[in-house]
Protein backbone atom coordinates (compact mmCIF):
# COMPACT_ATOMS: atom_id res chain seq x y z
CA UNK A 1 0.00 0.00 0.00
CA UNK A 2 2.92 2.06 0.73
CA UNK A 3 4.49 1.40 -1.94
CA UNK A 4 1.58 2.38 -4.54
CA UNK A 5 0.89 5.57 -2.17
CA UNK A 6 4.48 7.21 -1.94
CA UNK A 7 6.67 5.36 -4.89
CA UNK A 8 4.46 7.49 -7.76
CA UNK A 9 5.47 11.01 -5.56
CA UNK A 10 9.33 10.19 -6.27
CA UNK A 11 8.74 12.81 -9.30
CA UNK A 12 7.87 15.38 -6.95
CA UNK A 13 10.36 14.86 -4.19
CA UNK A 14 12.93 12.43 -5.11
CA UNK A 15 13.20 11.01 -1.24
CA UNK A 16 10.43 8.26 -2.30
CA UNK A 17 12.21 6.89 -4.92
CA UNK A 18 13.53 4.65 -2.38
CA UNK A 19 10.19 2.80 -2.04
CA UNK A 20 11.45 1.02 -5.59
CA UNK A 21 14.08 -0.88 -3.40
CA UNK A 22 12.95 -4.11 -2.23
CA UNK A 23 15.60 -4.02 0.33
CA UNK A 24 14.52 -1.27 1.92
CA UNK A 25 10.52 -2.10 1.69
CA UNK A 26 11.71 -5.30 3.52
CA UNK A 27 13.74 -3.67 6.49
CA UNK A 28 10.34 -1.63 7.30
CA UNK A 29 8.69 -4.84 7.31
CA UNK A 30 10.55 -6.02 9.58
CA UNK A 31 10.20 -3.13 11.89
CA UNK A 32 6.35 -2.93 11.64
CA UNK A 33 5.72 -6.79 11.83
CA UNK A 34 8.30 -6.46 15.26
CA UNK A 35 6.39 -3.37 16.43
CA UNK A 36 2.91 -4.56 15.61
CA UNK A 37 3.65 -7.87 17.75
CA UNK A 38 4.98 -6.06 20.48
CA UNK A 39 2.39 -3.75 20.86
CA UNK A 40 -0.57 -5.98 20.52
CA UNK A 41 0.59 -9.12 22.54
CA UNK A 42 -0.25 -7.84 26.13
CA UNK A 43 -3.59 -6.79 24.67
CA UNK A 44 -3.75 -10.48 22.93
CA UNK A 45 -3.18 -12.18 25.62
CA UNK A 46 -5.12 -10.02 28.18
CA UNK A 47 -7.99 -10.66 26.24
CA UNK A 48 -7.32 -14.34 25.60
CA UNK A 49 -7.20 -14.64 29.71
CA UNK A 50 -10.60 -12.88 30.09
CA UNK A 51 -12.43 -15.15 27.56
CA UNK A 52 -10.53 -18.37 28.98
CA UNK A 53 -9.13 -19.57 25.84
CA UNK A 54 -6.17 -21.56 27.39
CA UNK A 55 -4.07 -24.42 26.18
CA UNK A 56 -5.26 -28.37 27.18
CA UNK A 57 -2.60 -30.49 28.07
CA UNK A 58 -2.44 -34.11 27.17
CA UNK A 59 -2.90 -36.78 30.14
CA UNK A 60 -0.08 -38.96 28.76
CA UNK A 61 2.26 -36.14 28.52
CA UNK A 62 5.29 -34.93 30.29
CA UNK A 63 4.06 -33.70 33.72
CA UNK A 64 6.17 -31.00 33.84
CA UNK A 65 3.92 -29.57 31.20
CA UNK A 66 0.57 -29.57 33.25
CA UNK A 67 1.42 -26.39 34.32
CA UNK A 68 1.13 -25.06 31.46
CA UNK A 69 -2.45 -25.80 31.38
CA UNK A 70 -4.67 -22.27 30.81
CA UNK A 71 -1.61 -20.52 29.17
CA UNK A 72 -2.97 -18.35 26.39
CA UNK A 73 -3.39 -20.03 23.37
CA UNK A 74 -4.63 -19.23 19.39
CA UNK A 75 -1.59 -16.68 19.41
CA UNK A 76 -1.62 -17.03 16.00
CA UNK A 77 -3.46 -14.60 15.39
CA UNK A 78 -0.85 -11.97 16.44
CA UNK A 79 1.28 -13.31 14.40
CA UNK A 80 -0.83 -13.35 11.17
CA UNK A 81 -2.23 -10.11 12.08
CA UNK A 82 1.84 -8.64 12.23
CA UNK A 83 2.38 -10.75 9.03
CA UNK A 84 -0.50 -9.64 7.10
CA UNK A 85 -0.60 -5.76 8.08
CA UNK A 86 3.34 -5.71 7.42
CA UNK A 87 3.08 -7.50 4.18
CA UNK A 88 0.18 -5.51 2.68
CA UNK A 89 1.81 -1.82 3.89
CA UNK A 90 4.86 -2.81 2.07
CA UNK A 91 4.85 -5.52 -0.48
CA UNK A 92 3.90 -4.10 -4.11
CA UNK A 93 0.40 -5.69 -4.32
CA UNK A 94 0.48 -6.09 -8.22
CA UNK A 95 2.34 -9.34 -7.32
CA UNK A 96 0.84 -12.48 -7.55
CA UNK A 97 3.21 -13.89 -5.81
CA UNK A 98 2.65 -12.40 -2.42
CA UNK A 99 -0.89 -12.84 -3.18
CA UNK A 100 -0.27 -16.62 -3.57
CA UNK A 101 1.47 -16.55 -0.11
CA UNK A 102 -0.97 -14.51 1.63
CA UNK A 103 -4.18 -16.82 0.14
CA UNK A 104 -1.92 -20.28 1.86
CA UNK A 105 -1.46 -18.48 5.23
CA UNK A 106 -4.30 -17.26 5.58
CA UNK A 107 -6.07 -20.20 4.54
CA UNK A 108 -3.97 -22.48 6.88
CA UNK A 109 -4.26 -19.94 9.53
CA UNK A 110 -8.34 -20.11 9.38
CA UNK A 111 -8.05 -24.16 9.49
CA UNK A 112 -5.85 -23.85 12.66
CA UNK A 113 -8.20 -21.54 14.27
CA UNK A 114 -11.14 -23.84 13.79
CA UNK A 115 -9.02 -26.27 14.80
CA UNK A 116 -7.94 -24.44 18.42
CA UNK A 117 -11.25 -23.44 18.70
CA UNK A 118 -13.27 -26.82 19.03
CA UNK A 119 -10.52 -27.49 21.22
CA UNK A 120 -10.78 -24.43 23.86
CA UNK A 121 -14.46 -24.80 23.65
CA UNK A 122 -14.63 -27.76 25.19
CA UNK A 123 -16.79 -29.47 22.09
CA UNK A 124 -13.39 -31.61 20.84
CA UNK A 125 -11.06 -31.44 22.87
CA UNK A 126 -8.92 -33.52 19.76
CA UNK A 127 -10.23 -30.46 17.34
CA UNK A 128 -10.38 -31.52 13.83
CA UNK A 129 -9.77 -34.87 12.87
CA UNK A 130 -6.69 -35.94 10.99
CA UNK A 131 -9.06 -36.72 7.79
CA UNK A 132 -10.90 -33.48 8.01
CA UNK A 133 -7.79 -31.61 8.33
CA UNK A 134 -5.56 -33.11 5.98
CA UNK A 135 -8.24 -32.65 3.38
CA UNK A 136 -8.99 -28.97 4.00
CA UNK A 137 -4.86 -28.79 4.02
CA UNK A 138 -4.89 -30.43 0.34
CA UNK A 139 -7.44 -27.86 -0.75
CA UNK A 140 -4.88 -24.52 -1.13
CA UNK A 141 -2.16 -26.94 -1.30
CA UNK A 142 -3.37 -28.19 -4.79
CA UNK A 143 -4.76 -24.81 -5.74
CA UNK A 144 -1.11 -22.82 -5.39
CA UNK A 145 0.10 -25.98 -7.00
CA UNK A 146 -1.90 -25.60 -10.75
CA UNK A 147 -2.00 -22.13 -10.39
CA UNK A 148 1.69 -22.26 -10.82
CA UNK A 149 1.43 -24.85 -13.96
CA UNK A 150 -1.71 -23.55 -15.50
CA UNK A 151 -0.72 -19.76 -15.35
CA UNK A 152 2.53 -19.17 -17.52
CA UNK A 153 3.28 -15.52 -16.13
CA UNK A 154 6.16 -15.00 -15.58
CA UNK A 155 7.28 -18.10 -17.22
CA UNK A 156 7.00 -20.23 -13.83
CA UNK A 157 8.92 -23.79 -14.70
CA UNK A 158 8.31 -27.05 -13.01
CA UNK A 159 11.74 -28.36 -13.15
CA UNK A 160 12.80 -29.38 -9.49
CA UNK A 161 15.96 -27.62 -8.39
CA UNK A 162 18.33 -29.97 -6.32
CA UNK A 163 20.46 -28.91 -3.63
CA UNK A 164 24.20 -29.35 -4.46
CA UNK A 165 23.57 -29.67 -8.13
CA UNK A 166 23.38 -27.39 -10.94
CA UNK A 167 22.15 -29.15 -14.21
CA UNK A 168 20.42 -31.95 -12.73
CA UNK A 169 16.69 -30.65 -12.78
CA UNK A 170 13.93 -33.08 -13.71
CA UNK A 171 10.57 -31.72 -14.97
CA UNK A 172 7.68 -32.66 -13.12
CA UNK A 173 5.52 -31.68 -15.87
CA UNK A 174 1.29 -32.14 -14.31
CA UNK A 175 2.98 -34.04 -11.25
CA UNK A 176 4.45 -30.56 -9.78
CA UNK A 177 0.95 -29.97 -9.20
CA UNK A 178 0.88 -33.03 -6.77
CA UNK A 179 4.56 -32.33 -5.74
CA UNK A 180 3.71 -28.49 -4.65
CA UNK A 181 0.73 -30.13 -2.24
CA UNK A 182 3.09 -32.58 -0.38
CA UNK A 183 5.39 -29.92 0.60
CA UNK A 184 2.86 -27.43 1.51
CA UNK A 185 0.97 -30.00 3.57
CA UNK A 186 4.02 -31.94 5.10
CA UNK A 187 5.99 -28.73 6.18
CA UNK A 188 2.41 -27.41 7.56
CA UNK A 189 2.30 -30.57 10.06
CA UNK A 190 5.81 -30.90 10.65
CA UNK A 191 5.76 -27.18 11.99
CA UNK A 192 2.33 -28.38 13.72
CA UNK A 193 4.36 -31.00 15.56
CA UNK A 194 7.96 -29.21 16.29
CA UNK A 195 5.59 -26.81 18.27
CA UNK A 196 4.64 -28.86 22.03
CA UNK A 197 7.72 -26.21 23.72
CA UNK A 198 7.44 -22.97 25.01
CA UNK A 199 9.52 -20.69 21.67
CA UNK A 200 10.38 -24.28 20.17
CA UNK A 201 8.93 -23.83 17.18
CA UNK A 202 9.09 -19.94 16.40
CA UNK A 203 12.84 -19.94 16.89
CA UNK A 204 13.24 -22.37 13.92
CA UNK A 205 10.74 -20.44 12.03
CA UNK A 206 12.66 -17.57 12.46
CA UNK A 207 15.66 -18.76 11.20
CA UNK A 208 14.16 -20.15 7.97
CA UNK A 209 12.02 -17.21 7.30
CA UNK A 210 15.38 -14.77 7.12
CA UNK A 211 17.07 -17.99 5.41
CA UNK A 212 14.08 -18.17 2.56
CA UNK A 213 13.94 -14.13 2.56
CA UNK A 214 17.57 -14.20 1.19
CA UNK A 215 16.77 -17.03 -1.17
CA UNK A 216 13.37 -14.98 -2.42
CA UNK A 217 16.27 -11.63 -3.45
CA UNK A 218 18.55 -14.07 -5.04
CA UNK A 219 15.88 -15.81 -6.96
CA UNK A 220 14.55 -12.71 -8.56
CA UNK A 221 17.44 -10.89 -9.08
CA UNK A 222 18.67 -11.70 -12.67
CA UNK A 223 22.10 -10.69 -12.29
CA UNK A 224 22.94 -12.52 -8.83
CA UNK A 225 20.72 -15.67 -10.27
CA UNK A 226 22.74 -15.67 -13.21
CA UNK A 227 25.89 -15.41 -11.42
CA UNK A 228 25.09 -17.86 -8.61
CA UNK A 229 23.59 -20.60 -11.65
CA UNK A 230 20.22 -20.63 -9.50
CA UNK A 231 16.67 -20.35 -11.12
CA UNK A 232 15.77 -17.13 -11.91
CA UNK A 233 12.01 -16.45 -10.87
CA UNK A 234 11.00 -13.27 -12.54
CA UNK A 235 9.40 -11.46 -9.49
CA UNK A 236 10.04 -13.52 -6.95
CA UNK A 237 12.18 -11.03 -5.30
CA UNK A 238 9.06 -9.22 -3.41
CA UNK A 239 8.54 -12.48 -1.53
CA UNK A 240 11.49 -10.82 0.59
CA UNK A 241 9.20 -8.30 2.13
CA UNK A 242 6.50 -11.67 3.19
CA UNK A 243 9.72 -13.51 4.24
CA UNK A 244 10.68 -10.07 6.22
CA UNK A 245 7.53 -9.89 8.08
CA UNK A 246 7.78 -13.04 9.54
CA UNK A 247 10.95 -12.57 10.94
CA UNK A 248 9.84 -9.61 12.37
CA UNK A 249 6.60 -11.25 13.48
CA UNK A 250 8.53 -14.28 14.69
CA UNK A 251 10.55 -11.53 17.38
CA UNK A 252 7.99 -10.37 18.74
CA UNK A 253 5.77 -13.29 19.19
CA UNK A 254 8.83 -15.23 20.79
CA UNK A 255 8.62 -12.22 23.52
CA UNK A 256 5.72 -13.79 24.47
CA UNK A 257 6.93 -17.28 23.79
CA UNK A 258 10.10 -17.47 25.76
CA UNK A 259 10.12 -19.59 28.72
CA UNK A 260 8.29 -19.72 30.37
CA UNK A 261 5.40 -18.81 27.74
CA UNK A 262 2.51 -16.53 28.24
CA UNK A 263 1.37 -16.98 24.84
CA UNK A 264 1.03 -20.02 22.85
CA UNK A 265 0.63 -19.74 19.15
CA UNK A 266 -1.74 -23.36 18.78
CA UNK A 267 -2.25 -24.35 15.45
CA UNK A 268 -3.77 -21.16 14.34
CA UNK A 269 0.02 -20.43 14.07
CA UNK A 270 2.07 -23.39 13.62
CA UNK A 271 -0.49 -24.54 10.45
CA UNK A 272 -0.17 -20.98 8.43
CA UNK A 273 3.62 -20.68 9.49
CA UNK A 274 4.68 -23.91 8.27
CA UNK A 275 2.43 -23.73 5.18
CA UNK A 276 3.66 -20.12 4.47
CA UNK A 277 7.47 -21.10 4.17
CA UNK A 278 6.70 -23.95 2.15
CA UNK A 279 4.92 -21.92 -0.13
CA UNK A 280 7.91 -19.33 -0.03
CA UNK A 281 10.34 -22.25 -0.84
CA UNK A 282 8.18 -23.06 -3.92
CA UNK A 283 7.51 -19.80 -5.36
CA UNK A 284 11.40 -18.96 -5.45
CA UNK A 285 12.47 -22.17 -6.55
CA UNK A 286 13.94 -24.34 -3.81
CA UNK A 287 11.52 -26.40 -2.43
CA UNK A 288 13.88 -29.62 -1.67
CA UNK A 289 15.74 -27.39 0.54
CA UNK A 290 13.60 -26.90 2.95
CA UNK A 291 14.28 -29.93 4.00
CA UNK A 292 17.74 -28.61 5.43
CA UNK A 293 16.69 -24.96 6.34
CA UNK A 294 13.47 -26.85 8.44
CA UNK A 295 15.49 -29.81 8.95
CA UNK A 296 14.42 -29.47 12.88
CA UNK A 297 10.63 -29.85 11.46
CA UNK A 298 11.96 -32.40 9.60
CA UNK A 299 13.32 -34.49 12.29
CA UNK A 300 9.86 -34.05 14.15
CA UNK A 301 7.99 -35.43 11.83
CA UNK A 302 10.17 -38.27 10.63
CA UNK A 303 10.13 -39.35 14.79
CA UNK A 304 6.38 -39.74 14.68
CA UNK A 305 6.16 -41.59 11.75
CA UNK A 306 9.15 -43.52 13.09
CA UNK A 307 7.72 -44.14 16.57
CA UNK A 308 4.30 -45.08 14.66
CA UNK A 309 5.69 -47.57 12.11
CA UNK A 310 7.45 -49.29 15.04
CA UNK A 311 4.70 -49.34 17.53
CA UNK A 312 2.11 -50.75 14.45
CA UNK A 313 4.96 -53.40 13.56
CA UNK A 314 6.86 -54.53 16.34
CA UNK A 315 4.34 -53.40 18.78
CA UNK A 316 7.83 -51.56 20.39
CA UNK A 317 8.83 -47.66 20.62
CA UNK A 318 11.93 -46.40 18.97
CA UNK A 319 11.11 -43.29 21.66
CA UNK A 320 9.96 -42.60 24.79
CA UNK A 321 7.85 -40.39 23.52
CA UNK A 322 7.49 -38.99 20.08
CA UNK A 323 7.84 -36.10 18.35
CA UNK A 324 11.17 -36.20 19.63
CA UNK A 325 11.37 -33.20 22.17
CA UNK A 326 9.49 -34.82 24.52
CA UNK A 327 11.92 -38.02 23.99
CA UNK A 328 14.83 -35.83 25.41
CA UNK A 329 12.22 -34.61 27.86
CA UNK A 330 11.60 -37.80 29.46
CA UNK A 331 15.49 -38.22 29.44
CA UNK A 332 15.77 -35.77 31.87
CA UNK A 333 16.72 -32.78 29.94
CA UNK A 334 15.79 -29.41 30.84
CA UNK A 335 13.24 -27.51 28.45
CA UNK A 336 15.20 -24.70 28.00
CA UNK A 337 18.38 -26.62 27.17
CA UNK A 338 16.15 -28.41 24.79
CA UNK A 339 14.69 -25.56 23.18
CA UNK A 340 18.10 -23.61 22.65
CA UNK A 341 20.11 -26.49 21.69
CA UNK A 342 17.13 -26.83 18.85
CA UNK A 343 17.50 -23.09 17.92
CA UNK A 344 21.48 -23.54 17.45
CA UNK A 345 20.51 -26.69 15.00
CA UNK A 346 18.56 -24.27 13.03
CA UNK A 347 20.55 -21.43 13.06
CA UNK A 348 23.55 -23.79 11.31
CA UNK A 349 21.12 -25.27 9.24
CA UNK A 350 19.73 -22.01 7.68
CA UNK A 351 23.65 -21.02 7.46
CA UNK A 352 24.68 -24.25 5.66
CA UNK A 353 21.46 -23.91 2.84
CA UNK A 354 22.93 -20.65 2.39
CA UNK A 355 26.27 -22.34 1.36
CA UNK A 356 24.60 -24.50 -0.93
CA UNK A 357 24.28 -21.70 -3.33
CA UNK A 358 28.32 -22.08 -4.03
CA UNK A 359 28.72 -25.90 -3.50
CA UNK A 360 27.22 -26.89 -6.82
Amino acid sequence: MLYHLLFPLRETYSGFNVFRYVTFRTAGAIITALLISLLLGPILIRKLRQLQIGQSIRNDGPESHLKKAGTPTMGGLLILTSVFISTLLWANLTNRFVWLVLFCAAWMGALGFADDYLKVAGKNSKGLSVRTKLVWQLIPSLLVGAVLYVNPVDAFTTKLAIPFFKNWMPDLGWGYIIFVALVIVGSSNAVNLTDGLDGLAIGPILMAAAAYTVLAYIAGHAAIAHYLQVVFVRGSSELTVFGGAIVGASLGFLWYNAYPAQLFMGDTGSLALGAALATLAVLVKNELLLLIVGGVFAAEAISVILQVFSYRATGRRVFRMAPIHHHYELNGMAEPKIIVRFWIISFILALLSLTTLKLR
